[in-house]
This record gives C-alpha cells, sequence and structure tokens, in this order.
C-alpha cells in the first residue's frame, strides 16, 4: 500500500484519540472474526494503559493467511476494534517495515501479546518498554471459527 495512503488512514480519528497520562500500551492483530478472545485480551490490555490497536490491512491478511482471507474488510474489522471501550485508538498496516513504524510512533511502555507467541520473535518489541503475554481464551480463534462455520455448510 502506498506510504500517503497509509499514513491517511493512521491519521484517522478511529476514537476519540484524547491524550492522557496513562502509559501507552499497544497490541496488533489480524482480529478477522471478533470474538471473546479479543475483547477479553482489549481488555486486559487496558489494565495497562491507553490501548493502541494495530490491524493489518486486508494485503497482508491475504498475504499471511490466504486468498480466502480476511472474512471481514479492513474497515468492518477497525470499526468493531475501535468500538471496544478499552480501546484508545485503532491504526494499519500493511507490512513489518509499517508494523515497526506505527509501534515506534506510538512508543508503548508495553507490548501485549498472545502466549503463543511466547519463545518467537515478536517483531516491534523492541520499541516497547516491555513485552507482557496474554494467555489466550481456550477454544476461541478466529480460524477454529472459520473453519468451523465453513464445514458445516457442507
Amino acid at each position: 500500500m502506498n506510504k500517503d495512503i497509509l499514513k491517511r488512514l493512521n491519521s484517522e480519528d478511529w476514537n476519540s484519540n484524547k491524550s492522557s497520562n496513562r502509559p501507552r500500551v499497544w497490541v496488533n492483530g489480524t482480529f478477522d472474526v471478533i470474538h471473546r478472545g479479543h475483547v477479553e485480551l482489549m481488555n486486559f490490555a487496558a489494565q495497562y494503559g491507553d490501548v493502541r490497536v494495530g490491524i493489518d490491512l486486508d494485503s497482508r491478511v491475504k498475504e499471511l493467511k490466504g486468498e480466502d482471507r480476511p472474512v471481514n474488510n479492513w474497515e468492518d474489522r477497525t470499526y468493531v476494534i475501535s468500538n471496544l471501550k478499552a480501546v484508545h485508538s485503532v491504526v494499519g498496516f500493511d507490512s513489518d517495515e509499517t508494523l515497526i513504524e506505527c509501534i515506534k510512533d506510538w512508543k508503548p511502555s508495553v507490548m501485549i501479546i498472545g502466549s503463543d507467541y511466547k519463545n518467537k520473535r515478536v517483531i516491534g518489541s523492541e520499541y516497547a518498554g516491555k513485552l507482557v503475554f496474554f494467555d489466550r481464551i481456550e477454544g476461541y480463534s478466529s480460524t477454529n471459527i472459520i473453519n468451523h462455520a465453513s464445514s458445516s455448510i457442507r
């Protein structure tokens, strides 16, 4: 995606973007089919401060998860996530480099990532004060929900 378009997307006011004295928290992901696990993640992150969520743009989701994804487009995923009361603001990214730039711009005190990333490289974590792992909620996964729904249709 063109950097100018991405800057415009990231400067749009997806939430109030009001500044506060609370620490800054970073969370990112695809958030393709929003479920309870995502809401729990955001609520967990909000305990640490103001939460900015980075959401993969559609082109990146296709690249990472296949041509049938995302199920919900970036605008819809962003709309839902930005309307969770735990979320301060939302930005989009289309590459590892853009993700790193978004994290550097936010300057988070804390980065929250799913526990499935323990012992793996977490892109951009070096720009956060500390990395905190969120224990995923058993049985909640966008991929599992999508696979279950498609097998039920057959």
